[in-house]
């Protein structure tokens, strides 16, 4: 069953499907990354710090729509304006709490890295919708205090730019959408009172429209019923953003950078101990467009730089418990000319994409990186909205290495025309290259 990438009376809809999980309390399958482990031993009355997987949350919450068996449980955001909140009351004996975010865009957003401002579309009278610039920030807020944000990652779904490309590769990211924590521990001083306390999430200068909803997972103090919290530092400034913009008529281009740096710094006192958490972020963002040839080539280039940085220390405040460092990238550049087509009412597209997902993940017991990079060459002849000839080439590396266990795996894989003609793995260290 397949449900159809139209919007229209017939295929639009939303699944309803009841899953059933089972837990059983086993040896774990180690994730990917890790983070730092706090392990009371009680026949010691001491703690022990070990850089392997923390345990699994004790709760977690859904911060969604409570209409979701009618339209899905994601909040749809059509503007700036429209912030969702959840209410939530947290358990007197929280120690730590972490907001796993999902984010996806679509409609007059789903490419709003390409989108250009409302006064370019104004002036050359323009009859789209895909406008308001091409910066986003999705925006996480506890009680109306901004706690987080993050620049998402441009997803290509498997229907955008040129569908050619996606076939059978696809976008990185398009079938497992990235999602974005936000450690809540510092600020556990503000919520831990038995009150309900409301969660919002946002996209700054976003359009129609956005899905988000999150996971709120929380962990409890086993060895009591309440614990003692405070909230020592919020420095979250609001993002520096400047814009530039020059055109005559169709053709011109149009900068757009922006800046962000916070800090949250908090206590916990538990039955395992006095843990202060400290937890810092700062993105960078620059987008450059352009338009050329009385605006049949569009080129866009945009770079996000992330850093994130959690540490966890003690009483003592020098030995760090947990201390994880993240860096990551995401470079993407389009380019797109529209040419007249071969028979009456048909345009030609030809496009280049390239884009990629660079990370840096140091929890201090080791260095994790990934390079996953994809590059798409193609065309297409169009009529209306549908595809009537084209051709498309996509090359894809993925480079990961380092972690618990050390080593690499490489994966390259090439397609021409909606056919694989290349799918290597190896697990053989070559240099790794990132530019």
């Amino acid at each position: 069953m397949m449900l159809e990438n139209i919007v229209n009376d017939v295929y639009t809809g939303v699944y309803r499907v009841d899953v059933f999980f089972f837990f059983y309390r086993a040896e774990a399958v180690r994730a990917h990354f890790r983070t730092g482990e706090i392990r009371f031993l009680k026949d010691e009355g001491r703690l022990e710090t070990e850089m392997a997987n923390e345990s699994p949350a004790d709760l977690i919450v859904p911060i969604s729509s409570s209409d979701g068996y009618k339209k899905g449980f994601w909040f749809v955001i059509n503007s700036e304006s429209d912030v969702h909140f959840k209410e939530v009351r947290f358990p007197l004996n929280t120690r730590k709490a972490v907001l796993e975010l999902y984010v996806s865009f679509h409609g007059n957003d789903e490419f709003w890295y390409s989108n250009p401002p409302n006064s370019y579309i104004r002036v050359n009278n323009l009859t789209t919708e895909r406008g308001n610039g091409a910066y986003r920030e999705v925006f996480v807020t506890l009680d109306g205090r901004v706690v987080g944000s993050e620049i998402p990652f441009p997803v290509v779904f498997t229907g955008g730019i040129n569908p050619l490309f996606w076939n059978p590769v696809v976008a990185i990211g398009a079938f497992d959408l990235p999602s974005y924590d936000f450690d809540l521990s510092p600020v556990l001083g503000l919520v831990l009172d038995g009150k309900p306390h409301t969660i919002g999430v946002g996209v700054s200068d976003g359009i129609s429209f956005w899905l988000v909803d999150a996971n709120l997972h929380i962990w409890l103090d086993g060895g009591s019923s309440k614990v003692i919290a405070k909230s020592t530092v919020y420095d979250n400034p609001a993002s520096s953003i400047t814009r530039e913009e020059e055109f005559q008529m169709l053709d011109g281009e149009f900068h757009i950078k922006a800046k962000r740096g916070t800090l949250l710094v908090g206590w916990v006192k538990w039955s395992g101990g006095n843990y202060t958490t400290a937890v810092s972020q700062e993105f960078k963002f620059h987008n450059i467009m352009s338009f050329e040839g009385n605006g049949t080539v569009k080129t866009v280039n945009q770079r996000v730089k992330v850093k994130k940085e959690v540490k966890v220390t003690n009483e003592l405040g020098s030995c760090p418990v947990c201390h994880v460092k993240i860096k990551r990238r995401y470079p993407m550049k389009m380019i797109s000319a529209t040419l007249p087509g071969s028979k009456p009412d048909t345009y030609l597209a030809i496009t280049n994409v390239s884009h990629a997902f660079l990370e840096r993940h140091d929890d201090g017991g080791g260095e994790t990186n990934v390079y996953n990079k994809q590059v798409s060459d193609g065309w297409m002849e169009v009529k209306d909205h549908d595809v009537l000839s084209g051709g498309s080439v996509t090359n894809q590396k993925l480079d990961c290495r380092g972690g618990e266990f050390g080593g690499c795996f490489i994966w390259k894989v090439s397609a021409v025309d909606g056919k694989l003609v290349k799918n290597d793995t190896s697990s053989v260290c070559t240099s790794l290259y990132v530019n």
